[in-house]
């Protein structure tokens, strides 16, 4: 049965969805360097973490990371690095496929299952290390969630399901999307450009959460 707190939760995930952030970019980035499969892995990592998040709110451990500064700032330095070394990586990549010649390293990244579960795992630690979607997950759940009906655990799981449905059907687009345009630019200098520009947005979503404060 769908409630009033379900829906208005589906909305407000919705909006949220489609704001382009870190897993956005990471995804296109994915999808550009490994292929499809990687950039759909890569979709599957970021809302795995969705889940280890709204597990975290209700059991009430995410309130350790909102009143602790000292974990907080842990976490957070933790996710900043993490971006920025994700976005060293897709530059030290477009560089390295200027050099070697186009598209020379494809069809053995999108064959290389050891590959492909890398990306999964960068999805997921990306979202995981994130202390912002924490700190979102304790805030803001909890609001469309009902204590009387009991199992909060089960409604934590169930609005971060639908958060997690609409993350698969937006993300999966943008890996589908990116990789069609990737087989279209494969042979120019397009493509290098545009992991080139993904590496760089996510240095700078790295550097922003770095510098951003409680």
């Amino acid at each position: 049965m769908i409630t009033s707190q379900t829906a208005a939760f589906a909305v407000v995930a919705f909006l949220l969805t489609i704001t382009p952030g870190p897993d956005t970019m990471l995804v296109l980035r994915s999808a550009l360097a490994r292929g499809r499969r990687a950039g759909l892995m890569t979709t599957l990592g970021a809302v795995s973490g969705l889940f280890v998040h709204a597990t975290l709110s209700a059991l009430g451990l995410s309130l350790i990371l909102v009143r602790s500064a000292r974990a907080f700032s842990v976490v957070k330095w933790a996710g900043a690095l993490y971006l920025v070394y994700l976005g060293l990586a897709s530059l030290r990549q477009a560089i390295r496929k200027e050099s070697d010649g186009p598209g020379s390293h494809v069809p053995r990244l999108r064959d290389d299952a050891r590959r492909t579960w890398r990306s999964f795992t960068e999805g997921m630690l990306n979202n995981v290390l994130n202390p912002k979607v924490a700190v979102f997950y304790l805030a803001f759940l909890p609001q469309f969630v009902v204590p009387a009906r009991g199992y909060v655990l089960g409604q934590s799981l169930l609005l971060a399901t639908i958060h997690g449905a609409m993350g698969i059907a937006w993300l999966s687009g943008v890996a589908l999307l990116t990789t069609k345009l990737g087989a279209v630019v494969r042979h120019s200098r397009v493509q290098r450009g545009l992991e080139g520009l993904a590496g760089i947005v996510l240095l700078g979503f790295g550097l922003r959460l770095a510098t951003e404060r409680r």
